[in-house]
């Protein structure tokens, strides 16, 4: 529901959003990870107008009637697809020329941010048997893209734990466990501390109870990876919803 107006969340996408073409050069080409494409080895989307995928189930008519129509990219999914590797195999990333799209992990950013949709996006699968390291080593190949002017989008949350949600609790109200983990990652990302990032399940009863399954967690891992040595993260949406969904987002970088 946050990728409709009218709640805070909205807002602070679209105002980081804005920024792009004023503060920050305007993206060629964004590369989203969401938490919702998990795929046997690594993919990208490759069609030249990727659909807007509904990965969800019982909500009002008006959230299913959303579209995203942004172009895809072919030709440099392709290219993508040559330079990136597979980290457990060195072998090119696999395209998907019909099957997905952009799903809700991705449009639901991305609406509010660049509501035009007129700036190519291409979504990157994840192998979520995979390791968390080679998660880590596939966001440091992205990184010399960004020099280029590709934007990354990592769609996941910090804390993910859908069986202990409290509908009416406020914004700032969750459990002891969720915010000792959502604080401990948030030092860990201060520092650029990637080691620890990757270890978080060594983080013991407050890693599991955040992430009883972690590839709401996993996203993450490619935009820190691919944030250069010594870039400050800037964070917002400090809060959580219905106790037990960290909203806390972050942005690496003025490029």
């Amino acid at each position: 529901m946050n990728a409709l107006p009218g709640n805070s969340y909205f807002q602070s996408w679209q105002a980081l959003g804005s920024q792009f073409g004023l503060t920050w050069p305007r993206p060629r080409l964004i590369v989203c990870v969401s938490a919702h494409w998990l795929t046997d080895g690594w993919w990208l989307t490759a069609m030249a107008q990727p659909k807007t995928v509904h990965d969800f189930g019982g909500f009002p008519k008006v959230l299913f009637e959303q579209q995203y129509p942004a172009p895809g990219f072919p030709e440099a999914a392709l290219a993508l697809s040559e330079f990136l590797r597979q980290p457990h195999n060195q072998q090119p990333l696999q395209l998907d020329e019909h099957t997905w799209g952009l799903d809700h992990g991705a449009w639901g950013v991305l609406k509010p941010m660049f509501p035009a949709a007129d700036i190519p996006v291409i979504q990157l699968s994840m192998d979520v048997r995979r390791p968390p390291s080679e998660h880590l080593a596939l966001g440091r190949q992205l990184a010399p893209l960004r020099e280029l002017g590709l934007l990354i989008v990592a769609s996941g949350n910090i804390v993910h734990n859908l069986g202990t949600m409290q509908g009416d609790a406020r914004p700032d109200q969750t459990f002891d466990w969720a915010r000792e983990f959502d604080d401990t990652i948030t030092g860990v990302l201060q520092v650029g501390d990637l080691q620890a990032l990757q270890d978080f399940q060594k983080l013991g009863t407050i890693a599991r109870l955040s992430h009883p399954s972690h590839e709401h967690f996993l996203p993450l891992l490619y935009a820190a990876a691919a944030a250069s040595l010594g870039e400050k993260p800037k964070f917002f949406n400090a809060d959580f919803q219905a106790a037990s969904i960290s909203m806390r987002s972050v942005v690496w970088g003025d490029r």
